[in-house]
């Protein structure tokens, strides 16, 4: 089995595939002060949920935007399960040319997404098609792929939950909300209005980054959303396509799948 690990600022996010086959998804908040041997004590426990044990795993691929998060995945790979993982950075055959202005810059996670989206497009609708991936994490990311496959650069803006934490730290009176769907945009209590400004609110902005970013293209891209938050903000979105949580996992697949040939 393949072991792919994706570990953001906020979540880490782990799947296990048979083949190409997503069979199991885990997640846990991403703690800096975890040591490998407590990340191994947990990954162990949820696998007990499972049919699978840790020696089926063969293979791992791993995405980091948080360094000692990353050394500490490669050296419970190497001490736990006798494996090299394939970590995404510079080196790692993507199968897509960067042409940020700054290559080294750009977040594993970012292109891992767009090679997973460009793939989705390819090879379900027949494109080739440029595509626009709008990720909902700690930030909320725009990543651009050209109709050839070339990761173009993008946006990155606060992150839903980011602004309502901001905002009600800042502002006395404003409470902790859930994000779920207001009955209307012109809310008509507090929780309401806050609602409706986060989920509509976020829906406008992406929207008008995604017209933007078209105006700047030579074709018109597919956009797909992926992130916690996608399922709730993608459908009210009049640009977003599609929402797949699971994008990022399909894409550290690929990106496994091409460095192991």
């Amino acid at each position: 089995m393949l072991l792919v690990v994706d570990v953001g600022n906020t979540h880490t996010v782990v799947g296990l595939y048979r083949e190409k086959s997503l069979e199991h998804t885990f997640r846990w908040s991403t703690e800096v002060a975890r040591t490998e041997d407590e990340i191994w004590v947990l990954l162990r426990g949820l696998l007990q949920d499972t049919s699978v044990i840790a020696t089926e795993i063969r293979k791992v691929a791993i995405a980091s935007v948080v360094p000692p998060m990353t050394s500490v995945f490669r050296n419970l790979c190497q001490r736990r399960l006798s494996l090299e993982p394939v970590v995404v950075g510079p080196g790692i055959k993507t199968g897509m040319p960067i042409r940020y202005d700054a290559p080294r810059e750009v977040g594993a996670d970012r292109i891992v997404n767009g090679v997973a989206a460009y793939e989705r497009f390819r090879h379900d609708l027949g494109g080739p098609f440029g595509v626009i991936v709008v990720d909902f994490g700690t930030a909320t990311t725009f990543d651009v792929v050209s109709p050839v496959g070339e990761y173009l650069g993008g946006a990155i803006a606060p992150g839903v939950v980011v602004s309502m934490e901001a905002l009600v730290h800042r502002a006395a009176k404003l409470p902790k909300v859930d994000l779920e769907r207001p009955p209307a945009c012109i809310g008509r209590t507090t929780v309401a209005s806050l609602q409706s400004g986060l989920l509509f609110g976020t829906a406008a902005m992406v929207d008008g980054m995604v017209d933007r970013m078209v105006a700047e293209l030579d074709a018109v891209p597919r956009v797909i959303a992926t992130g916690g938050l996608s399922s709730i903000i993608a459908p009210e979105s009049r640009t977003i396509e599609m929402a797949d949580g699971d994008l990022t996992l399909e894409g550290l697949r690929i990106i496994h799948e091409r460095n192991a040939q």
